[in-house]
């Protein structure tokens, strides 16, 4: 090992063992504790992780996985020179927009589109360019906190718009934003729950309606999805839906039930969507060339929609007949002996909240659930009534040996 690696190995055994003897602990071996730090130091921090928690579209764990036809093309694109911002017919200077409009045209309907990292940025760009130091119209019932403290009032804040709260929690009308109307006003925003709903005495107006009311003012309305279907699931509405619906622009997630990568994408009205393009904050804020091919390959998919739920892996586990998940249960339990219970899978990152999804896990035992995660690969599950759950829905069929040995490797550890 090169001697600033090992030096740094060392230094950090020895400050653990004086640790150690400050607090009356057995230091332990300094040679084994630098030889385990170099080999710790070796390891990549971001891994492969076997997702047997039964959330399909898990936030913690990378969220949606690629389909092949995106890693191809990310292995296409990231192994070489692109035409990333090239026109190769006219020989000069393009737009990286470029490569994805036409997909997202076909897709939605839209006039045009533009593509950014990740949806809270889409918002914050679709706000800073049509509504900077003007008021937003929200209803109260959207003003959602998602995870990691993510608030949609910050992105307002940020985006220097201000914010105007409509209606009530739980019951907002259409005279509600008639009402809110000013000189002031500069964007409707309706915004996707996320990961929660408000059921029981409740109250919104359609798109329809909501969109009646921007165009009567002159006002364009951004409708944010959030989880981003291009075909329907659920109660999900579909871009292509918001736009019929009277929408101006639409945003939406990559890497959600969309089953790309994280990104946040922009559809709409095309002088609008010019406005976001030559806005400042749009540079800071674009995809990089290998989010823009994973991105190409999966919108390629989503052209045929069966094809998309065949080939897409988050579409391919929503659908997927329970049938298959307990045989898979059945199989992992068989080849660990486990024993094989019913549970119910969600589907995560924000969408279809309150959608159960019938499934099955292998039960072992609550002891291997520390083993597991610091196995290779890491296995994550649930612990639930003093047992640990492989929830075997968000597993593909062939990683059920991989979990299989990952159980019997973290078995021997513990002995």
């Amino acid at each position: 090992m090169p001697h600033s690696l090992a030096l740094a190995a060392a230094r950090v055994a020895l400050d653990e063992a004086r640790d150690a003897i400050r607090d009356g602990r057995d230091p332990g071996d300094l040679v084994e504790a630098t030889l385990g730090e170099l080999t710790a130091s070796a390891q990549p921090s971001l891994r492969r992780v076997l997702n047997a928690t039964g959330v399909l579209i898990h936030t913690n764990l990378g969220r949606a996985p690629l389909a092949q036809a995106a890693l191809d093309r990310v292995v296409e694109v990231g192994g070489s020179y692109s035409n990333l911002e090239y026109d190769l017919e006219a020989g000069a200077r393009g737009s990286r927009q470029d490569h994805l409009t036409a997909l997202l045209q076909r897709i939605t309907g839209a006039e045009a589109a533009l593509v950014v990292n990740n949806n809270a940025a889409a918002v914050m760009l679709a706000l800073a360019a049509l509504a900077e130091g003007r008021e937003v119209l929200v209803s109260r019932g959207e003003l959602i906190e998602i995870g990691d403290g993510f608030r949609i009032p910050d992105v307002l804040a940020r985006s220097g718009a201000k914010l105007v709260e409509v209606g009530t929690t739980n019951r907002t009308r259409v005279e509600d934003y008639e009402r809110a109307l000013s000189p002031d006003t500069a964007v409707i925003l309706r915004v996707h729950q996320s990961n929660f709903r408000v059921v029981g005495f409740t109250e919104q107006p359609e798109l329809s309606a909501l969109a009646t009311v921007a165009a009567g003012a002159g006002l364009p309305l951004v409708d944010d999805l959030g989880s981003g279907a291009l075909s329907t699931i659920g109660d999900e509405s579909t871009a292509a839906a918001s736009l019929a619906a009277g929408a101006d622009l639409v945003c939406f997630s990559g890497d959600k039930l969309l089953g790309g990568p994280q990104a946040g994408i922009i559809v709409g009205r095309a002088d609008l969507v010019e406005r976001l393009r030559r806005h400042p904050l749009q540079r800071a804020l674009r995809a990089d060339k290998l989010t823009l091919a994973a991105l190409e390959g999966t919108l390629t998919l989503a052209l045929d929609p069966e094809r998309a739920r065949a080939e897409v892996p988050v579409l391919r586990m929503l659908a997927e007949p329970v049938v298959a998940v307990r045989e898979r249960a059945e199989r992992l339990a068989g080849l660990v002996d486990g024993e094989v219970e019913e549970t119910v899978a969600r589907v995560g990152g924000g969408a279809l909240p309150l959608e159960e999804l019938p499934s099955f896990a292998c039960a072992v035992e609550e002891s291997l659930f520390d083993p597991l995660r610091a196995g290779e690969p890491p296995v994550v599950g649930i612990v639930r009534d003093g047992r640990l759950l492989l929830d075997v829905r968000a597993l593909a069929d062939g990683e059920i040996d991989e979990v299989a040995a990952a159980v019997a490797a973290a078995r021997a550890s513990s002995l």
